[in-house]
């Protein structure tokens, strides 16, 4: 289910700190946001120069934002605004500890010979790739397509979830920062709300495969890895619903997948919380 949270108003009952002085405002009920949440809330409209640790948060024309949580955040943070009477306001942002699986992998899909000699052209090719896909990344429209309620991108299995830590063999790896739905080769890949195409390569990258990142406006993207098939070209501005690829197993994969991840900023955030219950499967494979 999506969270919308509301900062209250100063009114009769609301928890507030100092209600009776005109300066500042302090919220005394805390937000709670556990790790790897896509935080969404409101401001009051007229509100004005939010920010996190005074670092400035985009708020729309109505008063919404939303804040990227790390999955290895923990502790607080303090949001601060400007109210529409102009005065300062705050509160307390916790951060909850999420609990991770733990996701074992063959180990033929990582190298585990530390004296293996240096690759210089798989390291460049792999640079060239990371490059391009922080360079879409980097590109964000003001246009809040991140308001749009989500929708599956595919239906299948879910054969993996967010912040799970992944092994390869013995060997620990980075945490798994996305979503993963397994389903029959060529099924239906749609966009689960609107954006512009920032990135459509059917090279493939050597890891993600055939890749296509998505702009949701405001700072956050969607990545889809994987696919055998990619139907929209960079520049393409997409509707929700809209097919933009087929399923398929290319770049490091064990078997056909939509891996689905998501980033705030460029923080890597969880896509499944945002989703309603996942509909009944339609065979879409090989259309």
């Amino acid at each position: 289910m999506i969270r919308y949270l509301a900062i209250p108003l100063l009114v009769a009952g609301a928890a507030i700190v100092a209600a009776a002085s005109p300066l500042p405002l302090v919220v005394a009920e805390p937000l709670v946001a556990r790790q790897g949440e896509l935080l969404r809330g409101t401001l009051p409209a007229g509100s004005r120069l939010l920010a996190i640790d005074a670092v400035p948060v985009t708020l729309t024309a109505n008063g919404h934002y939303m804040l990227g949580i790390d999955r290895d955040a923990t502790g607080s943070r303090r949001l601060t605004w400007v109210t529409p009477d102009g005065r300062s306001a705050s509160r307390t942002l916790i951060i909850s500890e999420g609990t991770w699986d733990i996701d074992r992998l063959p180990a033929r899909l990582v190298n585990q010979n530390p004296t293996a000699a240096p690759n210089p052209a798989w390291e460049a090719l792999r640079k060239a790739e990371t490059d391009a896909i922080k360079a879409a990344r980097a590109e964000t429209t003001p246009w809040p397509f991140w308001q749009t309620p989500f929708q599956w991108p595919a239906t299948g299995r879910i054969s993996g979830v967010f912040g799970s830590q992944r092994i390869y063999g013995k060997v620990a790896a980075a945490f798994h920062a996305g979503l993963d739905i397994a389903a029959p080769h060529g099924t239906i890949v749609k966009a689960p709300i609107p954006g512009i195409v920032r990135l459509a390569s059917d090279g493939p990258f050597s890891l993600e495969g055939n890749i296509i990142i998505l702009d949701h406006g405001q700072g956050l993207h969607s990545a889809f890895l994987h696919l055998s098939r990619i139907l929209v070209k960079q520049g393409d501005i997409v509707a929700q619903g809209q097919e933009i690829g087929r399923i398929g197993t290319t770049g490091r994969s064990t078997g056909p997948h939509l891996h689905w991840g998501m980033t705030w900023h460029g923080v890597k955030v969880d896509p499944q919380p945002l989703l309603p219950p996942m509909p009944p499967r339609i065979d879409q494979a090989g259309r």
